[in-house]
């Protein structure tokens, strides 16, 4: 009955400060507001470069790769468990992805700045 309550009473809040926040917010957008700001001088060109897809796509590796090496950190500590074979086993399969991945971002030229 707690439970139902507290959860009651926190939607009620957050409705009341979502439709506040609704009802006084200020949106008045005006070409001042929407220009790009450059040290206080008139901006020089677009401020909106395209952004290039390697360099997007080498940070979503790393994010990954980076990742997966997070799942390795533990390993230290998981062999010295009752069966560090089965540790061992998982860790090697891990590994093995992550250099079949690598090795297939090499192969179709991910890695590569210049085309």
């Amino acid at each position: 009955m707690n439970l139902f309550i507290m959860l009651t009473m926190s939607s009620i809040t957050v409705s009341i400060v979502v439709a506040l926040n609704l009802l006084t917010a200020k949106t008045s957008p005006d070409p001042e507001k929407l220009s790009p700001y450059e040290c206080g001088f008139d901006p020089l060109g677009s401020a909106r470069l395209p952004l290039s897809i390697r360099f997007f796509m080498v940070g979503i590796l790393f994010l990954l790769f980076d990742l997966e090496i997070a799942i390795l950190l533990p390993l230290t500590w998981a062999i010295h468990t009752l069966n560090p074979l089965k540790t061992i086993t998982w860790a090697i399969i891990i590994f093995l992805f992550l250099f079949i991945g690598l090795a297939y971002e090499w192969l179709q030229g991910g890695l590569e700045w210049a085309e």
